[in-house]
């Protein structure tokens, strides 16, 4: 047999076989990707729901939007068309009014007032919440729950109480009546929102600053403070914003126009100037301006002061 024959018909014995382990390949089940999910990607809420929100934010700055534009209108604009634009823009109401010291002298009660609420109830409010948070005392459970039963006491509820405890004490027409029962009753939040956050510290961290030689009161100002600095500011904003936009309590305790806080100086003011709508609303608007910036400034303290306080 002649030798190309021979190659030519091993050639074609052996061609079967790799065709099949070809074939095999080819047919070889392809592994399947994965798909990334796209980074920027967003997930757009139901109409409805856009719905819902928007009328709860016009629900919401509508009136204060009115209060702020009607202060640049005057009388006869409000009275022909009390839901226009100002055609033209009258400067003059706001302009009397920050000429007023009366005005500013009830700024500075405000600002006073809110302070020294601010400053009580987060100074009262760490200390308490220190010890209910980190040491464990027979009543411990009976006095957080005393706590928290305070949010559902209103101080409507309290306000004659409140009366006669201040006059008794001689409290009467100063920002002193005002102050202290403000701080009896924003200890309750302030509680509530620092003692998760205080509970979250590890004890690992407590026992390491023992060794270290660290007094317990050192551990407080060194490690407690800086660590609950959140849920501080946070309960910081909101005792400032109520005390700045309290009526009740100072309508009961002052009673001398120069030791007046703003809302009550805005009661004052519409009595006033009851026939002059437009100066009213500028000096409305001139008085709740400071909390909304304050409030708007620090508002992703609050939400994270609160966040940290539910996880907590």
């Amino acid at each position: 047999m002649d030798l190309p024959a021979v190659r030519s018909s091993t050639r074609h014995r052996r061609c079967p076989h790799r065709r099949k382990e070809v074939m095999a390949v080819l047919e070889a089940p392809a592994r399947p990707r994965v798909k990334r999910p796209p980074r920027d990607r967003q997930e757009w809420g139901s109409p409805a729901t856009y719905f819902i929100a928007f009328v709860f934010i016009a629900l919401c700055l509508g009136p204060v939007i009115y209060i702020i534009l009607g202060g640049f209108r005057d009388n006869s604009q409000i009275t022909n068309s009390p839901a226009g634009f100002p055609d033209p823009w009258n400067f003059d109401n706001y302009a009397e009014v920050l000429a007023s010291p009366t005005f500013w002298r009830q700024v500075g009660n405000s600002a006073i007032a809110g302070l020294a609420t601010t400053l009580g109830v987060v100074v009262l409010g760490l200390m308490a919440s220190f010890v209910l948070a980190r040491y464990r005392f027979a009543g411990r459970g009976a006095m957080y729950s005393l706590f928290a039963a305070g949010l559902m006491f209103p101080m409507t509820v309290a306000i004659t109480p409140l009366y006669i405890l201040v006059r008794d004490l001689g409290l009467m027409n100063s920002l002193a009546g005002v102050i202290l029962p403000q701080i009896a009753f924003g200890l309750p939040v302030t509680i509530i929102i620092l003692v998760p956050f205080l509970k979250a510290i590890p004890d690992e961290i407590e026992e390491a600053a023992s060794i270290d030689g660290t007094s317990r009161l050192g551990f407080f100002f060194r490690m407690v403070v800086p660590l609950s600095l959140p849920g501080v500011v946070t309960t910081g904003i909101l005792a400032f914003v109520a005390s700045w936009n309290s009526y009740l309590l100072p309508l009961f305790i002052l009673s001398d126009q120069a030791s007046y806080t703003l809302p009550l100086g805005v009661q004052a003011f519409a009595s006033q100037y009851s026939v002059d709508t437009a100066k009213v609303l500028a000096f409305t608007s001139l008085s709740m301006i400071p909390a909304l910036i304050f409030f708007t400034l620090f508002e992703r303290r609050i939400v994270g002061g609160l966040t940290g306080a539910v996880k907590g």
